[in-house]
C-alpha cells in the first residue's frame, strides 16, 4: 500500500486554477478509481474531480473555498494495489522534494536558511506582489503557506518584505488600501468572481485592445422574425431570437475572414479552422460562456436550439466542461439589458468579441427623406497583435450586410 497525489485536473483551456467549493469524501473513506471526490469551480464550468485510484482517502489537504492552480495536491489516497506502477505518480514527500530544489526567494540578495517548500502557485504570487516568504507565516499542512495567506496579506495591504533589497518598492508597486467603514457590506469573494477577475486581468494586461463600431439597419430582420416568431414557437418549442440570426451572420462572414478567428500564440498566429461561437451567458451574479460549435455548419433554427439548450444548462446547473471549451470568437448580448454601446473585454486568448447591442427604433435618413427604421449598433474590441482596422473594418461591414438583406440572404431560418 502506498501513499498517492491526487491534483488539481486541467478543466479546460486556458484553465489555470480552480476552487474547490465542496468535498464529497472525507478522511478514511474507501473509494472507487473514477468516483468523485470533490466538487470544484473555475471561471467558466462547475466538475467534479474523479478519484484516480481505488483506495481510502488519507487526507484532505485544502479546505473547502481554497483556490489551486492546475496541478496542485488537493488530497492523498492510500492505494490498495501495492505493486502499482509508480512512474506516473509521485507520494507527497517525493513532491515536496522536488520543490525543495526549485523554490528560490522572490526577494534578491536574501539568504534562505532551513528548508522551505513553497508551491508554485505561491511562488508566482509571492514574485507578482513582492513578498518576502520567510517573514509569512503559514496556515496549511505543517506550517507551509497557502495561496489563502497570502490573499489574505495582500487584501490587508500587509505586504512584509526584506529589510534589504537591490530594488526599492515604490509606491506603485503597492495597492491602495481599501477599509470597510460603518455600514458597509463586505461581500466575501467567490470561487467564480475571483476566477473571472483574474481572466479579465490577464486579458486586459496581455492584449492591447482596440475598438470600433458599426449602425446597422435591421428593419427587414425584425419584420421577418416577427412574421415567423409565434409559428416558430409552436412548431419548435422554442424561441426564435434576434440573437440566432446575430450569430449566424457572424459566423458567416468568419467563414469569408477567417483572420477575424484567430488566436496569439507568442511566436505565431494561429488560424483555428473550426467557427465556435462562444456567448456569454449570466447566472445571477456569475457569467458563463458556453460554446456554439461549427456555427457556420448550422441553421438559424439549430444556433436557437443551442442558444436556448446552452441557457438551460447554465440556470439548472448542468453545464459541462466540454460545454466551455474550444471558443474561437465571442459575441455577447449586451442588448438584452438594454445597452446602446459598450467595450467588451477579449475572451483569452481569442482575438476579437462582438457586442450585439439594442435594437432601437430611430429617425434615419432614407433616399432623403427621414423614416423610422429599426437599427442596432454593432461594437467590436480586437486584439490589435492579431488584427488592424483594415480587416475588422472589412467583417464589420459584412456581417452588416448580410444583416440588412435579411431574409434576400438567408430565405429560410431552417
Amino acid at each position: 500500500m502506498s501513499i498517492k497525489n491526487i491534483t488539481m485536473p486541467q478543466l479546460g483551456e486556458s484553465v489555470t486554477e480552480g476552487t474547490i467549493s465542496r468535498w464529497l469524501v472525507q478522511s478514511g473513506d474507501h473509494v472507487n478509481k473514477y468516483d468523485p471526490l470533490a466538487e470544484v469551480m473555475t471561471d467558466k464550468v462547475n466538475a467534479e474531480i474523479p478519484s484516480s485510484f481505488t483506495g481510502t482517502i488519507d487526507q484532505l489537504i485544502v479546505e473547502e473555498g481554497t483556490t489551486l492552480a492546475v496541478g496542485e495536491t488537493i488530497c492523498t489516497i492510500k492505494t490498495d494495489e501495492a505493486d502499482e506502477d509508480n512512474s506516473d505518480d509521485t507520494t507527497v514527500e517525493q513532491s515536496e522534494t522536488e520543490l525543495d530544489h526549485s523554490a528560490t526567494s522572490p526577494i534578491k540578495n536574501q539568504q534562505t536558511t532551513g528548508k522551505t517548500r513553497y508551491s508554485p502557485a505561491v511562488l508566482k504570487m509571492s514574485q507578482e506582489h513582492g513578498i518576502d516568504l520567510s517573514l509569512v507565516s503559514g496556515t496549511g499542512k505543517e506550517g507551509r503557506i497557502t495561496r489563502k495567506d497570502l490573499q489574505k496579506l495582500i487584501d490587508a495591504n500587509e505586504i512584509p518584505v526584506a529589510e534589504k533589497r537591490s530594488e526599492p518598492v515604490t509606491q506603485s508597486k503597492k495597492a491602495e488600501p481599501v477599509y470597510a467603514s460603518s455600514g458597509d457590506i463586505e461581500i466575501p469573494i467567490s470561487g467564480v468572481r475571483r476566477a473571472i477577475a483574474s481572466k479579465m486581468l490577464r486579458s486586459k494586461a496581455e492584449i492591447p485592445h482596440a475598438w470600433m463600431m458599426m449602425e446597422v439597419d435591421v428593419t427587414n430582420l425584425v419584420k421577418y422574425r416577427d412574421e415567423l416568431k409565434t409559428e416558430f414557437k409552436e412548431r419548435e418549442g422554442f424561441n426564435l431570437t434576434y440573437f440566432a440570426f446575430f450569430v449566424k451572420a457572424v459566423a458567416q462572414a468568419l467563414k469569408e475572414f477567417p483572420m477575424i478567428n484567430s488566436m496569439w500564440a507568442g511566436d505565431k498566429i494561429i488560424q483555428k479552422k473550426d467557427i465556435n461561437i462562444s456567448i456569454a451567458v449570466a447566472k445571477e451574479e456569475e457569467l458563463f460562456v458556453p460554446v456554439i460549435k461549427h456555427a457556420d455548419e448550422k441553421s438559424i433554427k439549430g444556433i436557437a436550439r443551442d442558444i436556448t439548450d446552452l441557457a438551460k444548462k447554465v440556470r439548472n446547473g448542468t453545464l459541462k466542461n466540454e460545454d466551455m471549451q474550444g471558443g474561437t470568437f465571442t459575441i455577447n448580448n449586451t442588448g438584452s439589458f438594454g445597452s446602446v454601446q459598450s467595450v467588451g473585454i477579449i475572451n483569452h486568448p481569442q482575438a476579437a468579441i462582438l457586442q450585439v447591442e439594442s435594437i432601437i427604433k430611430r429617425p434615419i435618413v432614407v433616399n432623403d427623406g427621414i423614416a423610422i427604421r429599426d437599427m442596432v449598433n454593432l461594437c467590436l474590441s480586437l486584439d490589435h497583435r492579431v488584427l488592424d482596422g483594415l480587416i475588422c473594418g472589412r467583417f464589420l461591414q459584412r456581417v452588416k450586410e448580410i444583416l440588412e438583406n435579411i431574409p434576400k440572404e438567408n430565405t429560410s431560418v431552417y
